[in-house]
This record gives C-alpha cells, structure tokens and sequence, in this order.
C-alpha cells in the first residue's frame, strides 16, 4: 500500500479509479463494508482503489476545543486501511486554505481534476467541503453530471444502533471494550511508552509496565483483560486503568502485567489491546485482600487468552 501526502505530482498508477473519503476514525466495521466496496469496484474498473483521508481531523483546526479525542493514531489507521487491500492511501494535509475549499471546488480539484476518479463510493453520512456544505445528494448530482459512478452504502447496524466513531467513542469511554471491539475491524488498542512506577508491583509478586504518553482515547477505569505488544509479539497482560485506592493513591495510571514475561520494558514504545473488562478498581482492606484478587484476575486473563 502507498501512503501519499502530496498531489502536485500523482503518478497516473494513483489516478483514474475508485475513491472513498473520510476520516475513518477507529476504522470501524462501517468503514470497512464502504472500503470493501470501493476495492471491488476499483477491481472492475481495473483502476486502483484509493482512500482520501485527513491529517489532522479537520475538527482540530476548526474547533480545537471540542475535536473528539482520536480511537486510533496516523499509523494505527493506515495499518487497518492496508489490511482491508486498498492501493493507496492520501493522507491529505489539513489546512486552513483546504478547509475553505467549496463542495464545488473540493469535487472539481481533488475527485476530477487531480484522482480522476471513474468511481466514489460513500457512506450516507457523508458532508464534503467548507462548512459541510456537500451531501451524498450533492454529490450525486456533480458524479451525473461528470460521468463519475457514485455508491452509496447501507450503514452497518449493532443492537438496532449504527456503527460510528462517536457511539464507538462513547463504549470505550464507558469501559464496553467488548460492545466497541464488535463495531470495529480489531479490538480496541492504545500505545504509550513504558515509564518508572512506584516499583509497586515488584514488591506485591506482579511487576507492571506503567504506560504513559497515550495519545488517543482512553477506556474507562476498570481491571481488563488485555494483549500488550512488543513489537510483532503478543503477551497476554492483566491491566489497571485507574487509581490505586487501597495506596490511596488517587493518580490514573495504566499498569499492565505481563503473563509469563521476564525482562524489563522500560523505555519502550509499546501498544496494548484491551479485550475485556474483568471488574471495577475497589479499595481493599488489606494487602493480602488485593494480591489474592490479583490472583483471580491473572487466572482469568490467562484462561481467556490460552
């Protein structure tokens, strides 16, 4: 796949097939069925299948102070893009300038004259140019007019609910980690890099990986089940987000415990899937009280990933 950030000089093997637009945060199951589509259609044009993104999200620019906190970083996008086959992705830079960009402007500069696109395929709720100006109703009427084939498609529904970045956004907030991972391609992940602790967990029996520098949504305070990476290798990981209330300790921290690992990871960058919530953080009576659940929850973790 080829990541693109610049069209000034488009090689004519990036023009003249299929394209989708949006922000594809998360890149849900709703962004896959709409990329699925576009890659098949692009097969039948014998063209390439291109996605047209954004970097940033354009709400960072327009209102900073209420752009959503992101479900996944630059290159965690571009990887599920990879993996759903398209040819190339444009990581379009966002500015100012771009963003007053007319629907009309937008659709004659970008999709014609620069892509050349012979196909789009959207989603229903999609909104092009300056101030959302542009619908799929507009658009389809520029694609009749230009000779541009146009699909739109169905949204996916989950429990009589769309599929979408905010309703994904609000169940990983909420802790649901399980409900968001059935919205997206892979389950929810988070990266940071591995910071000194207390040195707490050393002492209880389970050394932890504190994880910090997170620079996309976190889930809500619980004790999950989860997956840390080391670069290409798994390890299944029992991991507190939260205070420490039995240390009272009041601080959110990330704490992930690494089943069966020995080494240290400090400094690293590393990522971490959470798979599910096992319970809320409570304060324990006494410290034998919490190394026992301790226990149970490393039990059950690594049952769940056996």
């Amino acid at each position: 796949m080829h990541v693109l950030r610049n069209l000034d000089q488009l090689s004519d093997d990036f023009r003249g097939g299929a394209l989708t637009i949006g922000n594809f945060d998360g890149v849900h199951r709703g962004h896959a069925r709409i990329v699925e589509r576009m890659t098949a259609r692009a097969r039948q044009l014998g063209g390439p299948a291109v996605v047209f993104t954004f970097d940033p999200h354009p709400a960072k620019l327009l209102a900073p102070d209420r752009a959503p906190t992101p479900l996944c970083w630059t290159e965690r996008k571009l990887d599920l893009l990879c993996g759903l086959g398209v040819d190339a992705v444009v990581l379009y830079p966002t500015t100012s300038e771009f963003l007053h960009l007319s629907a009309r402007e937008f659709f004659d500069q970008i999709v014609r004259h620069r892509l050349d696109a012979k196909a789009i395929v959207e989603g229903q709720n999609f909104f092009f140019g300056h101030n959302r100006e542009g619908n799929v109703q507009r658009l389809a009427e520029f694609c009749r007019a230009t000779g541009i084939e146009l699909e739109v498609v169905e949204p996916i529904r989950l429990d009589d609910q769309v599929v979408s970045s905010s309703r994904i956004r609000r169940l990983v907030a909420e802790g649901k980690v399980e409900l968001a991972a059935a919205m997206l391609t892979e389950p929810y992940r988070i990266r940071g890099a591995v910071v000194h602790g207390a040195g707490r967990g050393n002492r209880l029996g389970y050394p932890t990986a504190n994880i910090d520098q997170i620079d996309t949504l976190l889930p809500g305070e619980g004790i999950y089940a989860g997956r840390l990476w080391l670069g290409e290798s798994p390890w299944p990981a029992a991991v507190s987000l939260g205070p420490n209330p039995t240390f009272d300790e009041g601080r959110l921290k990330i704490e992930a415990y690494l089943i069966d690992y020995e080494g240290s990871l400090y400094g690293q960058r590393v990522e971490l899937d959470f798979l599910a919530r096992l319970r809320d953080i409570v304060r324990f009576d006494s410290v034998d009280d919490l190394i026992a659940q301790m226990d149970r929850d490393v039990a059950t973790v690594r049952n769940m990933c056996a």
